[in-house]
């Protein structure tokens, strides 16, 4: 019994399995059978719907190409029709040059008859003029050359008589009215010419923010007013004015380089001897700078080109000389305009006079002392720079020292007259105090060993400075009392003079 159930529960299981699996197989069938379908209805879709794509993209592309043609159709036609337009231009062109060519034809015909009739003509006249010559000389027995001759003789000699009586007219009139004329041309270059009085300070003040500033410029035991006094060769004034410290030197160069000198140490802080005399150095080479940067912006604002560097600079160091307590660089720029003034009026060239008036006086800045006067200086110097011959001679005869060769001379001599004569352009006591310190420093460095020498305090007190490698200390005492001597017998001076010998030695090194 039990194996029949077994069986009978084996056979229901297998039956079962089969009945499962042919469902399972009925039932995969059914759901393939439904995805292919589906498969195939999107396909067709797609299919469709690509189709559709294709063709509107088909259409757009035929409608872009038909709009192309349309377009380059279109440009044919333009192009087409302007070469017709051109094809007609020519035509109508050739036409008027046919015309032209047939028009010229018949003007160069009737040029030639013209021609041929004016020669018929010529020779006709030719041969009347040889027959009225024949009988004028059987008339009167003289040939062609000789009347010709004598009726040139006889228009020379009426010419010559009346050139003579109208120059004599002109030199009458000009009698008359030269010195009314000379009279207004240089009144009216006055007129025209204004400048502003020059006058020369020997001091110059120095503002501080504080008092406490005068203490550390002084230093310990004076030693850094004394260095920038030795360096500078000016004489430095701390006294009870507030804020203000006063430089005084009769030369403006000194005083601006300690002036620019005190601000740059004020102004970073660190004052001592060594420092001072870096900062000196720096300063004296922007002067330098500046007197270039002078002379150059001078040229141009008087529009003279061409100058050599060299007088350039001269004409920069003019600013800071005078010549009878007038600044020479102001005296020299209305010298100038009024020489272009002059030679306007006088039907010269005003450039030229221009150029001479600036450079009239520049015998007067020279590196080392010269024994020529100023104006026969100046003018060597113009010569060796390559200036004209006539601007040459304009700046050496200006004070009559050699002759007038040019126009311009008179023009340049005059003008600086005028210059110098108009009321407070000059002041005599100012020159003759400046010589009297140059005459002060120029004899104490005519002794050996000397290098630098000094007058300050208005020329009360003479700094002498000497190479220490060069005179002892014993010879200082020695120098120092035959300076006194020989000044108390070649010079005349107010008060008294006061000599300071100065020998000092230095020892300089490196810390690496």
């Amino acid at each position: 019994m039990n194996a029949i159930a077994i069986i009978v529960a084996v056979a229901c299981l297998i039956v079962g399995v089969i009945t499962g699996y042919a469902i399972f197989r009925y039932l995969i069938k059914q759901k393939y059978n439904q995805i292919l379908k589906t498969a195939n209805t999107e396909a067709e879709n797609i299919k469709k719907d690509k189709l559709l794509e294709v063709k509107e993209k088909f259409l757009n592309k035929k409608a872009e190409l038909e709009k192309e043609v349309s377009h380059r159709t279109q440009k044919l036609q333009q192009a087409e029709n302007k070469l017709k337009q051109r094809e007609l231009s020519l035509t109508q062109r050739h036409e008027d040059l046919q015309k032209k060519k047939a028009e010229t034809d018949n003007l160069k015909n009737n040029l030639e008859r013209q021609i041929q009739s004016y020669e018929s003509k010529k020779q006709e006249l030719g041969k009347m003029v040889e027959q009225e010559r024949t009988k004028l000389v059987a008339i009167s027995g003289l040939t062609a050359e000789e009347a010709k001759q004598q009726l040139m003789d006889s228009m020379k000699d009426e010419a010559r008589t009346d050139a003579m009586q109208y120059i004599n007219e002109i030199i009458d009139d000009a009698k008359m009215t030269a010195t009314k004329e000379a009279k207004r041309i240089v009144i009216q270059s006055i007129q025209r010419v204004a400048t502003e009085t020059a006058i020369e300070n020997s001091v110059t003040v120095f503002h501080i923010d504080s008092d406490e500033v005068k203490g550390r410029v002084i230093g310990r035991e004076g030693r850094n007013i004394r260095a920038l006094e030795a360096a500078t060769g000016v004489e430095i004034v701390v006294d009870d004015t507030p804020e203000a410290i006063v430089i005084s030197a009769f030369d403006p160069v000194r005083r601006e380089i300690c002036r620019l000198a005190l601000h740059q140490l004020v102004s970073d802080g660190r004052i001592h001897p060594a420092r001072i005399e870096e900062v000196v150095a720096k300063v004296k080479k922007q002067v330098e700078e500046e007197i270039i940067e002078t002379g150059k912006r001078t040229a141009i604002d008087l529009g003279i080109h061409g100058l050599h560097p060299e007088l350039i600079r001269m004409i920069g160091k003019m600013k800071y000389r005078s010549s009878y307590g007038q600044n020479l660089l102001q005296h020299s720029r209305e010298t100038a305009n009024l020489c272009a003034v002059m030679a306007s009026e006088l039907g010269l060239n005003p450039k030229k006079a221009r150029r001479a008036g600036l450079l009239h006086d520049i015998g007067k800045v020279p590196d080392e002392e010269p024994e020529l006067p100023h104006a026969i200086y100046g003018a060597k110097l113009a010569e060796k720079f390559k200036e004209k011959a006539d601007i040459v001679n304009a700046i050496g005869a200006h004070h009559d020292e050699v002759e007038m060769t040019s126009l311009l001379a008179p023009i340049v001599q005059v003008c600086d007259a005028i210059s110098g004569a108009r009321p407070g352009a000059r002041r005599e006591i100012v020159e003759a105090y400046i010589k009297r310190l140059n005459d002060l420093e120029q004899l104490a460095m005519s002794y050996p060993g000397v290098t630098k020498t000094y007058a300050i305090q208005a020329g009360r007190e003479l700094r002498v400075i000497v190479g220490a490698d060069k005179i002892s200390d014993q010879e200082t005492e020695v120098l120092s009392g035959e300076i006194a001597k020989k000044i108390q017998d070649e010079m005349t001076y107010p008060g008294q003079v006061k000599i300071t010998v100065i020998r000092e030695t230095r020892a300089i090194s490196f810390a690496k």
